[in-house]
C-alpha cells in the first residue's frame, strides 16, 4: 500500500478530495471478483490462506500504488477450473481500470494479475468412487 501526503490530493475552491488507497483497494477488489472465472482473492504466497468469492475483506489480495494523478494495481486471484486465465487476466484487467477510473478519475497505468491458485468444484472424488467400486465385486 502506498500513503499520499496532502500536497497529492486534488485541491477545489473549497477544499481539497482525499481518497484513501484502502478505497481503491476496495474498488479493486469488487471489480475483480465481478469477473466470471474468478473463485476468489488470495493473499499472495506469503499471505496464507485464500478467501473464496468473499466480501468480507475485498481488499484482501489487492495491493495499490497511488500517486497525485495515477494508480497501479496489483490483484492476486484464485481461478475456477476449466477457465482461459489469458481471457479471464484480460478482462480482471479491463474492470478494475474501468472501476477505479471511473470512480475516482485517477488514471491507471497498470493492473497486474496474478494468479495463485486454481479451484475445483467440489464433487465426488474420483479416488472415493473407485474404492467403492472395488469393495463392492
Amino acid at each position: 500500500m502506498s500513503t499520499m501526503a496532502a500536497a497529492d490530493y486534488e485541491k477545489t475552491d473549497i477544499g481539497t478530495i482525499q481518497i484513501a488507497p484502502e478505497v481503491i483497494e476496495v474498488i479493486a477488489g469488487l471489480a475483480t471478483i465481478e469477473v466470471p472465472g474468478v473463485a476468489g482473492m488470495s493473499g499472495g504466497f506469503a499471505g496464507g490462506i485464500a478467501e473464496l468469492l468473499g466480501r468480507k475483506n475485498l481488499a484482501k489480495g489487492v495491493k495499490v500504488e497511488v500517486g497525485q494523478r495515477e494508480a497501479a494495481v496489483d490483484v492476486n486471484i484464485i481461478i475456477e477450473f476449466g477457465n482461459r486465465i489469458p481471457e479471464v487476466a484480460a478482462e480482471i484487467q479491463r474492470n478494475v481500470k474501468h472501476a477505479i477510473e471511473s470512480m475516482t478519475g485517477l488514471h491507471v497505468v497498470e493492473v497486474n494479475v496474478h494468479i495463485h491458485d486454481v479451484h475445483f468444484k467440489t464433487a465426488a472424488k474420483p479416488e472415493e468412487e473407485e474404492t467403492a467400486l472395488q469393495r463392492v465385486k
